[in-house]
């Protein structure tokens, strides 16, 4: 680790710095501490500043570098310096994009003239996404220009496609700076897969600039492929996502940088754990047989699933599927099981309106078109009720949660904690932070062997015994499966109670320990030290 060269200012760009809206959200306000302990005060987290009404509950502006706002005002770059308050606290600047907007034609031009990014037929996000990566690329030039400090010296990290305008803008104005470029998803295998097509059975027929154009994702593909290409070191979370890489984008990772995890707000033993269960699932109880309008049985199992709302992706048809026939589950009454999965819900002034209008038992939260809604739809059509004599009470929680959130009122932590068992039977899923972080809180967990986590455990044991379960899934053995993660429920249920839970939860957090950054950021190190090298 010594010979490594390490930078002595690092920038990094995502649209979810201090913007929680996905799993990428996770990965950097959790590996800020250790980077923080890498170089003090030296990282520089660039987001995009959405806050006009309201200010971003993560970020707390401060005078830093005022001298440096004030300037780069003056050149119509319009930015805030701040903290991000995770753990760690490193700088945090915002950068508003709307002073790009008029200049969007030029730069769509120029790099299409330099680097073939086809953005003739962008749609949806796209617009305010490269605008933002290109206000990005130049609040790096800008500072360090500003400050004097030596570009040779940095490296500008930028993660998924809607940062690539600002790599590509540093190739142009600032070369001598080296460059990362992160995929966590390619545009193309998301788009694959989420449009009900076989990503792997056909994996290898695929062209990724063609299915770009079938699948109406050209402009997304086009601006992700050529930042790879240009970058000094391209990177992705798993050898999964790395065949993806290949065969889309024409670019084999130099370095594969899995996702890690923050350790230290974990419950390290037990029964702190089991405690923590039982007070919260109290409380969950509580609010759930207020909705049911009825007592729910003692001692109920929770299950749970959660994550993006990426029905076929994430294996939410597949968990539902699951819940329908445990139904069936001879002698048991007594599941709970909870979809956490953020959706279109109404804005807060309405939601007592939206409530009034609801009429299913198991949305615990307004939505805006529960009747469009592939969750309600499949939850309807599997005839669930909720009804006091049925065996599986399943509920789906529409909204982000937080401590100050309807319905739970809990932090997702917090409620990871109360659950018994997850399952995550992910189709796609490059990483999967969601099993991980089940584990790491002592929750056992099923998954599949088509998440980048999975493969990663593949070498231990592959059974709920052992308190992390990977079940095979492929194009090709949908039914299997499900019938391989219920043959996993009845197993970890053969000796269900309290004591066993805790004891699996152990085993699982003993198998991610390993996933910490502490263990994992070794890998950036060596990117940081890939781009230095290249770049001279």
């Amino acid at each position: 680790m010594d010979t490594l060269k390490f930078p002595e200012y690092i920038f990094e760009t995502s649209w979810e710095v201090c913007n929680k809206v996905g799993g990428i959200y996770t990965v950097l306000s959790t590996r800020a501490y250790i980077m923080q302990q890498a170089a003090p005060d030296r990282v520089f987290f660039i987001g995009p500043d959405l806050w006009q009404t309201e200010e971003s509950p993560d970020f707390i502006p401060s005078d830093d570098f005022a001298d440096w706002v004030l300037a780069a005002a003056t050149d119509g770059l319009k930015v805030r310096v701040g903290r991000w308050q995770v753990e760690g606290t490193p700088f945090a600047i915002l950068v508003d994009i709307t002073s790009f907007a008029d200049r969007k034609n030029a730069i769509y031009q120029q790099f299409w003239e330099r680097f073939g990014v086809d953005s003739l037929h962008a749609y949806d996000d796209y617009d305010t996404s490269s605008l933002f990566g290109y206000a990005a690329g130049k609040v790096v030039e800008s500072f360090l220009c500003f400050h004097q400090w030596q570009p040779q010296k940095a490296v500008a990290h930028f993660n998924e496609w809607m940062t690539g305008f600002g790599l590509l803008y540093l190739k142009i104005a600032l070369p001598e700076i080296s460059t990362l470029f992160t995929t966590h998803a390619t545009t193309v295998g998301r788009s694959i897969a989420g449009n009900g097509k076989l990503l792997y059975k056909y994996f290898s027929a695929y062209n990724g600039d063609r299915m770009a154009q079938e699948l109406n994702v050209v402009a997304k593909h086009s601006v992700e492929k050529a930042a790879a290409l240009q970058a000094d070191c391209f990177t992705t979370v798993s050898a999964v996502t790395n065949k993806e890489c290949i065969q889309f984008l024409g670019r084999t990772a130099d370095i594969i940088t899995p996702n890690g995890f923050n350790s230290n707000n974990i419950f390290k033993h037990g029964t702190q754990a089991a405690r923590k269960r039982r007070s919260i699932q109290i409380k969950i109880r509580k609010i759930l047989d207020g909705f049911l309008n009825y007592t729910l049985p003692d001692n109920v199992i929770y299950i749970g699933t959660s994550g993006r709302y990426e029905y076929a992706n994430k294996g939410i048809d597949m968990f539902i599927d699951v819940m329908s026939r445990l139904r069936t589950y001879t002698g048991l009454n007594k599941f709970v099981a909870l979809i956490t999965v953020p959706a279109w819900t109404p804005a807060p002034d309405t939601c007592s309106e939206q409530k009034n209008k609801m009429h299913n038992p198991y949305t615990l939260y307004p939505l805006m078109d529960e009747d469009n809604d592939p969750i309600v739809q499949a939850l309807r059509r599997h005839g669930f009720e909720n009804k006091a004599e049925d065996p599986v009470k399943i509920f789906f929680i529409p909204t982000y949660l937080s401590k100050e959130n309807p319905p739970l009122y809990l932090s997702y932590y917090d409620m990871l904690t109360a659950l018994d068992l997850t399952i995550y039977p992910s189709y796609y899923e490059p990483w999967g932070y969601t099993p991980m972080e089940s584990a790491a809180f002592h929750v056992p967990t099923i998954t599949t062997s088509l998440s980048g986590f999975g493969q990663w455990i593949s070498d231990t044991p592959q059974d709920i015994e052992q308190g992390i379960s990977v079940v095979e899934r492929s194009d090709d053995n949908y039914e299997e499966t499900v019938d391989e993660i219920i043959r996993q429920i009845g197993k970890f249920l053969e000796r269900y109670n309290s004591d066993q839970v805790t004891r699996l939860g152990t085993k699982a957090q003993k198998t991610v320990l390993k996933a910490t950054w502490e263990h994992f950021f070794i890998a950036y190190r060596k990117a940081y030290h890939f781009a230095l090298s290249k770049n001279r």
